[in-house]
């Protein structure tokens, strides 16, 4: 194809995939900031190392602000300022820049990103609930595949008809000699749609498969087959890179036991001061699941 008509497609997507994932979820559009105020809690640290791109607000007597990194903690805290019920959740367009990134042909430190949150009960917060979430969210992208190729005939479908799930300790038995990113190359070119389970906590080998920051995703509550974690990444395989793509970072978030166990074993207690940390410390916030889905990736 060419630019025009790939620009085009590009608009397509975007317009026919958050439809899918808004009706799949029951996720009603909400406008998301740039910014948030430094010391709230708000923004996220990602894998607990990235340095936001913070600078002071001149009308607000210098008050240091961020750019966000991601949504995460805003949008479980609007869950709860819109009242939004168990069951349905909001999305949003998230734009972000990330300093810290190293440059390749899949990264750049300007991040866009749909993010999105659910509203959940209690009882939900189990891997029963994870696995329904992410076949709908697969769902979405093999409707949003199939239409695309309907109304531009050069693009083929080539997504797996299911998505499979692996933990992460099951990937490195399987794989017990490769890097993390070697074994998720090998195991999404097998099965070209993968969910991997369990990012965030030390796993047999006494690394974590990925890094994950302690207050958002919940990666030490018990899953399955004494394996922990309730959080994981969607991976495609790429035909054109040849290699292993993440398009989604998501999972159950903490509830306040999981909070506290994850800020004490990453040295990071003193968050417990921080606003967004004592609201959900004081049952004051829903529970949720969310994510994000990397919109240039998708495109």
């Amino acid at each position: 194809m060419d630019l025009e008509t790939t620009e085009k497609a590009i608009k397509f997507i975007k317009d026919q995939f958050q439809l899918h994932l808004a009706a799949e979820l029951k996720l009603r559009r909400v406008t998301a900031p740039m910014i948030v105020m430094k010391g709230t809690g708000l923004n996220d640290d990602l894998n607990g190392i990235e340095r936001p791109v913070a600078f002071p607000i001149t009308g607000l007597d210098d008050q240091p602000a961020d750019v966000v990194d991601s949504l995460v903690k805003w949008k479980r805290f609007m869950l709860g300022k819109l009242d939004i019920p168990v069951g349905n959740g909001i999305y949003t367009d998230m734009t972000a820049l990330r300093p810290d990134e190293v440059f390749t042909n899949i990264h750049s430190i300007y991040v866009d990103q749909w993010d999105w949150e659910k509203a959940i009960a209690k009882a939900e917060r189990n891997l029963t609930f994870l696995k329904k979430t992410v076949k709908q969210i697969y769902a979405s992208l093999k409707r949003t595949e199939y239409i695309l190729s309907e109304y531009y005939s050069p693009l083929k479908p080539f997504l797996p008809e299911e998505i499979t799930f692996i933990h992460s300790e099951d990937l490195l038995k399987k794989y017990p000699n490769l890097s993390p990113k070697e074994r998720e190359g090998k195991v999404t070119k097998e099965f070209g749609a993968v969910f991997i389970i369990g990012i965030g906590g030390e796993l047999a080998n006494g690394e974590p498969h990925d890094g994950r920051a302690p207050d958002y995703d919940d990666w030490t509550t018990p899953s399955t087959n004494g394996y922990h974690g309730l959080n994981g990444d969607i991976l495609l395989w790429n035909p054109v890179l040849e290699q292993s793509f993440e398009i989604s970072s998501m999972g159950i978030r903490v509830d306040e036991e999981a909070l506290k166990l994850q800020l004490k074993i990453s040295g990071e207690e003193k968050r417990k001061d921080l606003m967004f940390h004592k609201k959900l410390l004081a049952g004051k916030l829903p529970y949720s699941i969310g994510g994000g889905i990397g919109q240039s990736r998708l495109c």
